[in-house]
């Protein structure tokens, strides 16, 4: 059993949902990013998407872009970021950790040396949101056969006709965009996001995670009730933008982390 499935199955054991965090690798610089990424599972997260910067991120709104030019700016790269995840690894070795990003910069590394060596740092899943099904054969196709999930997504937009081809060869878990638009976009009704899970249900047996929008410990009590994972990144990232200092974005993300864990871990029991 894979790290997304034990984590999962384990939250179903005890009813409730996970929190998925996103931070994007290299976000304010190498050490503050390294130190947010060790600090998540204490704080609360129970899943970590770490974004692998590109400098075309087009699915992403205004917070996550700056996010990406700043870790870019301060040097972050591909390699560096599989180097955060082995180092993440030396005194964790039971959090899932999913890269996120685009196809450009693997493209570049090389499919096959990507594969290994996220393999060999303790990557666990990899979303890579301009790779459609129709090119599983690029990445998705030897990222499943060295054990790495391929999580896909799904929006409103994506219909009963689309949903089947998108779902067949995910794996992991499957992240529902709640919102047509950029990462950071406004947020849909519970309703919305009710009647969405149980359209997915029909065509899927995976966990289902929402995100885009959720941005309080409110908002992300909500959607545990509905879904198996609620996924929060712009709200984090927001914190590195605010902060004046490294230390304070280390601090202010683990706190934020931990008022929305909060709401996660009760959502159920109210």
């Amino acid at each position: 059993m894979s790290r997304i499935e034990q984590r999962f199955s384990e939250l179903k054991a005890e009813g409730r949902s996970a929190l998925v965090t996103f931070i994007t690798a290299g976000d304010p610089g190498y050490d503050a990013s390294l130190a947010i990424l060790k600090g998540l599972p204490a704080a609360g997260a129970d899943v970590i998407e770490l974004g692998m910067p590109f400098t075309d991120p087009m699915a992403d709104g205004v917070s996550i872009q700056l996010a990406t030019l700043r870790a870019l700016e301060a040097g972050q790269t591909l390699a560096k970021t599989l180097q955060m995840v082995r180092e993440f690894r030396v005194d964790n070795q039971t959090t899932p950790i999913v890269l996120m990003g685009y196809y450009n910069p693997i493209h570049r590394f090389g499919v096959e040396a990507f594969v290994a060596q996220a393999k060999a740092a303790g990557v666990d899943g990899l979303i890579i949101v301009d790779l459609p099904p129709e090119h599983d054969a690029e990445l998705a196709t030897p990222a499943q056969a060295a054990g790495i999930d391929f999580i896909r997504l799904t929006t409103p937009t994506t219909d009963d006709v689309r949903l089947p081809r998108v779902l067949e060869r995910s794996s992991g878990f499957v992240y529902y965009v709640s919102v047509a638009g950029v990462t950071g976009a406004g947020s849909a009704t519970s309703e919305q996001v009710s009647n969405a899970i149980e359209r997915l249900r029909r065509h899927t047996d995976l966990p289902i995670s929402v995100g885009f929008g959720i941005r309080t410990p409110e908002q992300a009590a909500a959607i545990a009730r509905l879904s198996d994972g609620v996924v929060v990144g712009s709200a984090l990232v927001d914190k590195i933008a605010q902060a004046k200092s490294a230390d304070q974005a280390v601090g202010d993300v683990l706190e934020l982390c931990s008022a929305l864990a909060q709401g996660v871990r009760t959502a159920r029991k109210a």
